[in-house]
């Protein structure tokens, strides 16, 4: 079974970069779907950043659009999201995730989960 592990997190000012990579083990990542989400204090799971396992489709929510680039390295098993130009309100626990049937940011669709990693933006 694959599993997914989240890393990378840690406390940046406004306007820094920070790359949170999505570590799997098992076999057949190169078969799963991969997105990233977040969850800041008191509200809902959202979707950031989605790619599909083989043809490249990429999805990012348009509150990241140009400041988050998601990239997967099948051989060495690892999701990245590179975060730049970060704000207060990315101040979240980021999550990846994986499933089979494409690319999405809902997190109702994904299986499997791993923990998260803290992100958090000084203004």
């Amino acid at each position: 079974e694959v599993q997914l592990q989240a890393s990378g997190g840690g406390l940046v000012q406004s306007g820094g970069s920070l790359r949170l990579s999505c570590a799997a083990s098992g076999l057949t990542f190169d078969g799963w779907d991969v997105g990233w989400f977040r969850q800041a204090p008191g509200k809902e799971r959202e979707g950031v950043s989605s790619i599909s396992r083989r043809d490249g489709t990429i999805l990012y929510a348009d509150s990241v659009k140009g400041r988050f680039t998601i990239s997967r390295d099948n051989v060495k098993k690892i999701v990245y999201l590179q975060m730049n130009t970060l704000k207060a309100e990315d101040t979240a626990v980021y999550y990846c995730a994986r499933r089979i049937g494409g690319p999405s940011l809902r997190p109702e669709v994904y299986n499997y989960w791993g923990q998260g990693t803290l992100v958090t933006v000084s203004s």
